[in-house]
């Protein structure tokens, strides 16, 4: 026997199995039971809501020979007929393949005959919104008065394009999109029934990537369980096989977009490139975490708007605390604008590119976003007491000479020397703890090494590792006791060292800078760039 995919095979068969509709259901059964049915419906919605699934069930309530409270008994001969697909009371047409005059035509001639069994004949006309002019204009008399044994079902996804001609003559109805919980317990329903492990998470997420379409879950779910036969259904393999992202991979971004660190970003790029994630989801979805963020950031409790895990959301509150609202706003119109590009560009990596370095480089655009951005930098900047000069390496010969700056080769050559004069004089634990950073963060949790993305590795004290930061927030919550456990836990992973850690805000002088340099450095031959 034939294999039959998840949303087919558990398309609800009464009208209290459907999920998320409930003001509809309860008007049909009210209905049925009343004996005071339409005799024209409109279902208006999004794909995947239901409109087909309830067609279908109001065809076989009206004419079921034994009704339970106004949902069909699935047991007489009428309702396993229409279950069956043999029914002639219950005629299905598409509308995007017959759309045409003589198609309604044919409907206006049949409506003539009454049924050989049961009360009503039923016409359901899928994406009604397809039919031509001509076709609405012969359907109009026979929709306004059909006899009495007739009933009209149309179902749309554009209810816009319906003429009101049409719209007046019937009862209309809009389907909502399902909320996500209702997706997740129909989904759990569902894999205890097929005998699959699947983790929460993973089935709140599978309900996310739906956008509330209950369908569209199911194939997500069916995928899924086919990729991965056999095995639990997890987080990490659902982002595996719908190609998406996780969430800390985006807080990582954002931390380099702000640090305005474009070949890091640049590299995160090409690690998900590498992985075979979908670029128009991955565009989708940070645009949605950006949302969150903004969410966030709000003194109001949003933990249901978010609906986001309790790890994540305590990760979405920690970077929200240190974004600007008017930054996050300015983000947010840059991958809404990349969006709408992506779907119809063949180079997609390369808009995607120029859209990360137009958010790390502001000064780059000349819109009124972009110039608060900047000057947002400009006063915390100075606020700081930085001093800000044009870059040298930017300036040519004449301008380099008339402004009074020169060449800070011996700067270079002077950092250089102090370089050296650090990796002689690190102790072999500080060393392989440079070394092996990056390996570092990678053992340690989502928020921890999101936070520690910012941190400066450094030499402190009786050469302790001493981590500097450029925001107090993001050293407060590194310093917590269990984020301080974790962080020795992963170096003894990595390295094999019992290391001590000492914490620290980073100095915006120049000459405390140079004091701690970052070690991490030392080992790639990459110059250390100070705050100018």
């Amino acid at each position: 026997m034939s294999y039959t995919a998840l949303y087919r095979k558990y398309r609800p068969d009464v009208f209290e199995d459907v999920k998320g509709q409930d003001h509809i259901v309860t008007v049909l059964k009210n209905q049925i039971k009343a004996g005071r049915l339409g005799h024209a419906y409109l279902f208006c919605g999004t794909r995947g809501t239901g409109k087909t699934t309830i067609a279908k069930l109001l065809a076989k309530a009206v004419n079921c020979e034994h009704p339970i409270n106004g949902s069909p008994c699935n047991q007489c001969q009428t309702c396993r007929s229409i279950q069956a697909q043999t029914s002639m009371n219950v005629i299905e047409i598409d509308a995007a393949s017959n759309n045409g005059v003589d198609n309604i035509r044919e409907i206006v001639n049949e409506v003539q005959y009454s049924p050989t069994e049961g009360n009503y004949k039923v016409y359901i006309i899928d994406e009604v919104h397809m039919l031509s002019a001509g076709a609405f204009n012969a359907l109009l008399k026979t929709l306004e008065e059909p006899p009495s044994y007739v009933m009209f079902i149309l179902a749309t996804t554009e209810v816009q394009k319906i003429p009101v001609t049409i719209l007046s003559r019937c009862q209309r109805y809009d389907f909502k999109r399902i909320t996500i919980d209702y997706i997740t317990e129909r989904l759990s329903e569902l894999a205890v029934k097929e005998q699959v492990e699947a983790d929460e998470k993973a089935l709140r997420y599978i309900a996310r990537m739906a956008d509330g379409a209950l369908r569209d879950a199911l194939s997500l779910l069916d995928q899924c369980i086919a990729f991965y036969f056999g095995e639990a259904i997890t987080y990490d393999k659902v982002l595996e096989v719908l190609g998406t992202v996780d969430i800390e991979v985006f807080a990582a971004l954002l931390r380099y977009i702000r640090k305005g660190s474009v070949s890091d970003c640049i590299r995160i790029l090409e690690e998900i490139t590498i992985a075979g994630r979908e670029l128009t989801q991955f565009t989708t979805d940070f645009t949605w975490y950006l949302r969150n963020l903004l969410l966030a950031k709000t003194p109001d409790d949003m933990t249901e708007v978010l609906e986001v895990s309790s790890d994540q959301l305590e990760l979405l509150r920690q970077e929200a605390a240190s974004c600007n609202a008017d930054t996050l706003m300015r983000y947010i119109r840059i991958f809404s604008d990349l969006s709408n590009q992506m779907k119809y560009a063949s180079q997609k990596r390369v808009l995607l590119e120029v859209a990360l370095i137009k958010m790390c480089c502001p000064e780059m655009e000349t819109d009124l976003a972009s110039l608060t951005d900047r000057i947002r930098k400009l006063e915390a900047a100075m606020k700081d007491g930085v001093v800000l000069q044009k870059n040298s390496d930017m300036m040519t010969e004449n301008e380099t000479k008339a402004s009074g700056l020169t060449s800070n080769s011996k700067d270079d050559q002077k950092d250089n020397e102090t370089l050296a004069v650090l990796q002689k004089a690190m102790t072999k634990d500080l060393e392989m703890v440079a070394k092996d950073w990056r390996r570092i963060l990678e053992n340690t949790s989502s928020l921890v090494r999101t936070v520690l993305i910012s941190a400066r590795p450094t030499i402190g004290p009786d050469n302790t590792l001493l981590l500097l930061f450029d925001n107090p927030v993001d050293k407060d919550v590194a310093e917590r006791e269990r984020h301080v456990l974790e962080l020795k836990k992963a170096i003894q992973k990595s390295t094999g060292t019992d290391m001590n850690i000492r914490y620290g805000v980073m100095s915006r002088e120049k000459e405390k800078q140079q004091e701690y340099p970052d070690i991490t450095k030392l080992f790639k031959n990459i110059p250390i760039q100070y705050v100018e």
